[in-house]
Order: C-alpha cells, then structure tokens, then sequence
C-alpha cells in the first residue's frame, strides 16, 4: 500500500540555521532517502519552494480566484513529501518517524487510494 507522508515544519526556523546546520540536516535527509530507496519503500519524493512562492486558487460559482501564500497560517508549514511503499499503517509510521522533520515539526501519514488504471 502507499502512503503519503507530508512534512511540516517551521520555515522560518529553517531561515534562521547557519549554514553548517542546514547542510548538516540536509545530508541527513539524502542518507534517510538512499536508506528508504534501497529497502524498497522509496516511491517518490520533493522539496516545496517556500510558502511565500505558493497562490491558492478557489473556483466559486463559476469564477476563478487566486491568492498568494497558503490559505491558513499555520507554526507549521508544508515543506515536502515522501511517497512510500509500506506493508500497512504500522510500517509507514516506522518510516515517517526516521524522516529529520519528525525531530523539529511533524510528519502526516496518509494512505493513498489505488484506482486501477489510475
């Protein structure tokens, strides 16, 4: 089954890390990655830009409106995703937990509905 895990942190935070930090961090996630990838669970994955590069879009009645940024304001905001291959809930939450935002924000596990042909 696959399963979503979104990751949510503080941007600002991120910001505010010098850069032996950042790419400190950052080689930690390529090490989570490559471990994931070689258990077979890696299914995909991607950094966001920055919330300040998001627009929302509505459509209502007909009419398309646009916003910039994410609609609600949040301590935490979505910085990326891991799609994964996982035997169950179980599983997926063991992956999500080794994920290095897990440490400083949160991790959303989300199964995925397979549609055939899809």
């Amino acid at each position: 089954m696959k399963y979503l895990c979104l990751i949510y942190d503080d941007e600002q935070q991120w910001q505010k890390f010098p850069k032996e930090v950042q790419d400190k961090y950052m080689g930690e996630y390529g090490a989570f990655t490559e471990s994931i990838k070689k258990s077979g669970k890696f299914v995909g994955a991607n950094q966001l830009q920055p919330t300040q590069t998001a627009t929302t879009v509505r459509a209502r009645n007909g009419k398309v409106s646009t916003t910039d940024g994410p609609f609600a304001e949040t301590k935490e905001q979505l910085g990326g995703y891991y799609l994964i291959e996982a035997r169950d809930l179980n599983d997926a939450i063991q992956v999500a937990s080794r994920i290095p935002s897990a440490r400083s924000g949160s991790i959303e596990v989300r199964p995925i509905v397979e549609r055939p042909g899809a």
